[in-house]
C-alpha cells in the first residue's frame, strides 16, 4: 500500500478497536490504538503473505515461505482481530462476535479457536519472544529465508523468560528475527518506571548481542522504513523500541495507563469515532 492507504487504513482499524470495545464494555483499548500502526504497515505493506492466484491471503500454521508474526502482549487483542479482518484472514463482520460467548475472537487470542492468523495463544506475558526465536531457529535450519516478527510489551520485559530468550537468539545468529517492544513506559498499574523500572532497555538488549534501532510507532512513515531496515543483516536478531502513545487517536485516552484496559460509554465511544473519522472507500464493520 502506499503510505496514505496505510494511514486510512490505521484510522479504520482505530474506529474497529473503540466500537468492539464499547460494543461488550470489555477489552483493551489503550494499547491496540498505540500499536495500529505497527499492526497496519506490518501486514498491509512489511510482510510477505502467502496469497492465491487471486490475491486472497492463505493461513499456513507451518508458517513456510512466508513472513509470521507473533503477538506477545496478547491483550492487546482488538487491534490484532481488527488488523487480521481487514487483511482478509477472516470476514470483517465477524469483529462484531468480539469477547462473546462462541466467538472465535476471545479476549485473549488462542489457537483452539482455530482463528486463521493466530498462531499462539498469548494470554501469559513474557513467552512470545521465546517463541518466535524458536520459529526463527527452525526458519534458519530449514533453510527458509522468510523472516519472524514479534510485538512485546514494555511491561512484559519484567518477566524472566524474555531474557532466557534474549539471550538465545544472538547466539543462534537469528538474524530473521525482529522484536519490538511498545515502549509507551505504561502498565496496567501504572507507569513502568514506577511498578519495575526497566532502566535502559537498548543497552540491555545490546549487551545480548543484538541490533537495537528506535522509530515513532505513531508515524506510519517511520514504522514502515525501521521495520524494512530491520532485516537487512542475516546474522544478527533486531530489537527496536517503538516509541507510542497510549491512547493514540483518541485524546481522552492518550497518555494514560487508565486507558489500558477499560472501555468507553457510549458518549465516549461518540467522541472517539469523531476524532477519527473514515475516508471514502473505507466501511465499518
Amino acid at each position: 500500500m502506499e503510505l496514505e492507504q496505510l494511514e486510512h487504513t490505521a484510522t479504520a482499524v482505530r474506529r474497529d478497536i473503540v466500537r468492539m470495545v464499547a460494543a461488550v464494555n470489555s477489552g483493551h483499548p489503550g494499547g491496540s490504538l498505540g500499536c495500529t500502526d505497527f499492526l497496519v504497515a506490518l501486514y498491509f505493506d512489511v510482510m510477505n503473505l502467502k496469497r492465491d492466484a487471486d490475491g486472497k491471503v492463505i493461513f499456513d500454521m507451518n508458517g513456510r515461505d512466508e513472513d509470521i508474526f507473533f503477538l506477545s502482549n496478547g491483550h492487546i487483542s482488538p487491534v490484532f482481530y481488527s488488523v487480521l479482518a481487514r487483511a482478509g484472514y477472516f470476514p470483517l463482520s465477524e469483529l462484531s462476535t468480539f469477547r462473546k460467548l462462541d466467538s472465535r475472537l476471545q479476549g485473549h487470542p488462542t489457537t483452539a479457536e482455530h482463528l486463521p492468523g493466530v498462531r499462539i495463544a498469548s494470554g501469559s506475558l513474557g513467552q512470545g519472544l521465546s517463541v518466535a526465536s524458536g520459529a526463527a531457529y527452525a526458519k534458519k535450519l530449514n533453510g527458509d529465508k522468510s523472516h519472524v516478527f514479534v510485538l512485546m510489551g514494555d511491561g512484559e520485559q519484567q518477566e524472566g523468560q524474555i531474557w532466557e530468550a534474549a539471550q538465545f537468539a544472538p547466539n543462534k545468529k537469528l538474524g530473521n528475527l525482529t522484536a519490538v517492544i511498545d515502549y509507551n513506559y505504561a502498565q496496567i498499574d501504572g507507569s513502568t518506571r514506577n511498578v519495575n523500572d526497566n532502566r535502559d532497555l537498548g543497552a540491555k538488549y545490546r549487551a545480548f548481542g543484538w541490533h537495537v534501532d528506535e522509530m515513532k510507532g505513531n508515524d506510519m512513515a517511520d514504522v514502515v522504513k525501521t521495520l524494512k531496515k530491520s532485516q537487512e543483516d542475516p546474522d544478527v536478531p533486531t530489537l527496536i523500541l517503538m516509541h507510542t502513545e497510549m491512547g493514540y487517536g483518541v485524546d481522552y485516552m492518550m497518555g494514560s495507563h487508565k486507558w489500558h484496559g477499560i472501555a468507553p460509554n457510549a458518549e465516549q465511544l461518540e467522541q472517539a469515532l469523531n476524532q477519527l473519522p473514515l475516508t471514502v472507500g473505507y466501511s465499518d464493520y
